[in-house]
């Protein structure tokens, strides 16, 4: 079973729809005990990343996700709930995150240009940096769907894929068996799917 791990943050009915398009169980849940059975871990967001973290910490889903990661269990971020893997973020202040993915969160201001729009909304292409399972049926150069203003930095041993908007941009990152997408691969049509699909067959994510 795949949890989808509900802190009140995210789109999680079509996150939910798209598991079960490609035919597999998921549970939207709060509950840690859930979390922790379960055989795989979905952590969405959209928003602020304080607001965020906020949240998942009020509701003690923090150190389920941590503990859950700390066992080996795949555990995917999704656009906000992909910065909050990092160890810390930058947007309106500075804030902790979860400590799994080495790196830090900070705007694309003053890397993307004035010229492009900032949040960066729409369908960009990804340049894979390595070989990773989650993106084992995507070819280089396939678009995805993008919504944000801030994203991963200093994390170059993670980086999976980045993605070109006025700058080169981090779009997956992978440590083990958590891997995270700035992009929505719900959103994403094919080759969304593809990814969450790979991530919910998976058997070895060189843990």
């Amino acid at each position: 079973m795949i949890a989808i791990v509900d802190y009140g943050v995210g789109n999680l009915f079509s996150l939910k729809s798209s598991f079960a398009y490609i035919g597999h169980e998921v549970r939207v849940t709060g509950n840690r005990e859930e979390i922790l059975s379960a055989d795989r871990i979905v952590l969405p967001g959209v928003g602020a990343f304080g607001d965020a973290a906020d949240k998942l910490r009020a509701t003690g889903l923090d150190e389920a996700v941590q503990e859950a990661a700390q066992r080996g269990k795949p555990l995917l971020g999704i656009c906000l709930g992909m910065q909050l893997l990092f160890d810390e973020g930058e947007e309106f202040g500075f804030h902790r995150g979860l400590g799994l993915i080495p790196g830090r969160v900070v705007s694309m201001r003053p890397a993307v240009p004035p010229s492009l729009k900032l949040p960066q909304i729409g369908w960009n292409g990804l340049r894979l940096v390595r070989p990773h399972p989650l993106f084992r049926d995507v070819r280089d150069g396939e678009q995805v769907y993008f919504v944000h203003s801030f994203h991963g930095t200093d994390c170059a041993g993670s980086l999976l894929a980045t993605t070109e908007y006025g700058a080169e941009i981090t779009a997956a990152v992978g440590r083990g068996c958590v891997m995270g997408c700035q992009f929505h691969p719900e959103k994403s049509g094919a080759v969304g799917l593809k990814i969450l699909k790979a991530f919910a067959e998976t058997e070895d994510f060189t843990c």
